[in-house]
């Protein structure tokens, strides 16, 4: 009989060295992601985080899970992969933060075709950098070779971040009313929605991701990932501020873009109305239109600019435009809630022209 033939792991697609060298190289920037909840570090079976119930009256946990989509193509293409993991980490923070909750940790994982051990970091090196600038935890997370799935050089990513938020703190349509502002916030980009029309643009356009495109002020590569803006923490700066009394509620424009987002968080019998000529429309955006996506689309597809909105009390309106600008996050009024005089109407519509 011929001998048998010797398998193993590595020569199956799965490098087990490579997966500890990874996480060996990732270490550093996933402690400084640490809160003092966070019990035990990296190694173990699950994430621990000890939350202490003696602060709040009626807490309540709050999820979200999310991917970055298409934009990873993009990261793989321009072969860079430091930002991609702040997207991930916009994608789940800010959809916490919506509802008034405060992200505490969060868990990625990672799905490629081969782990090379200095992509991952860099990945995961974005990842904690999104969690500190969130000040959420990263407690854990797995790192998966799928190599009869994947290529070599593909990965995609996924993460689930948990918050808690009062009971009585929770923010949404409910507390919205009449006469509210609208504060829009401006995005940093494109963010994490719409890369499959863009790359699209771009491939049918033959446009050259290292030359800077008119209008632009760098290379359109760098322009297209650009990382996602991080609003939480801001966000509930502004609930600390002013009191859920008057910070209504909160909209993260992803998918879907600014008023089918913004119309989730309106009541029946209320509409938001949004200025267009409060704000420019990005030069990105333009740049699409200028090669074949039509305007419609643009405010389904992309955020238009504006990342996140929130509904305040007209009095506090200024004051929270204030506080968003000397934070960094430019901020205007560009609507208000007004009665709907017919509810098969949209419950969020754009009006005017952009500046």
């Amino acid at each position: 009989m011929s001998s048998a033939e010797e398998f193993t792991y590595a020569a199956s697609g799965v490098d087990i060295d490579a997966g500890e060298r990874a996480v060996t190289l990732m270490k550093s920037a996933v402690a400084r992601t640490n809160r003092p909840e966070v019990v035990g570090g990296l190694g173990g079976f699950a994430g621990l985080f000890a939350l202490d119930t003696a602060k709040y009256r009626r807490p309540l946990l709050a999820s979200s899970t999310d991917g970055v989509g298409t934009k990873i193509a993009l990261a793989r293409q321009l072969d860079r992969h430091d930002t991609v993991g702040i997207d991930l980490v916009a994608m789940v923070v800010d959809d916490l933060v919506a509802c008034g909750a405060e992200p505490l940790f969060l868990q990625d994982y990672v799905a490629c075709g081969k782990v090379v051990p200095e992509r991952i970091a860099a990945i995961v090196t974005g990842i904690a950098a999104g969690c500190t600038l969130a000040g959420a935890a990263l407690v854990g997370g797995e790192t998966a070779e799928h190599g009869d799935l994947m290529d070599a050089d593909e990965y995609d990513l996924a993460a689930t971040a948990v918050g808690v938020v009062e009971a009585d703190a929770v923010l949404g349509p409910e507390r919205v009313r009449a006469g509210d502002a609208v504060v829009a916030m401006a995005s940093s980009g494109f963010h994490s929605n719409g890369y499959s029309l863009v790359r699209r643009v771009v491939s049918a356009a033959g446009l050259d991701l290292h030359a800077t495109p008119a209008g632009l002020a760098r290379p359109l590569g760098e322009e297209l990932l650009e990382p996602t803006r991080i609003y939480a923490l801001d966000c509930l700066a502004l609930v600390a501020a002013h009191g859920v009394e008057n910070v209504h509620a909160y909209a993260h424009i992803t998918g879907g873009g600014l008023a089918g987002n913004t119309a989730r968080v309106v009541p029946d019998g209320l509409e938001a109305v949004l200025d267009r000529g409060t704000w420019a429309l990005p030069a990105a955006v333009r740049l699409m239109e200028e090669h074949g996506v039509p305007r419609t689309e643009s405010e389904r597809a992309f955020n238009c600019g504006v990342g996140m909105v929130a509904a305040v009390a007209p009095e506090i309106a200024d004051d929270v435009v204030a506080r968003l600008t000397a934070a960094g996050v430019p901020a205007w009024v560009a609507g208000s809630l007004q009665e709907r005089a017919d509810e098969s109407a949209p419950a969020a519509r754009l009006v005017g022209t952009y500046r």
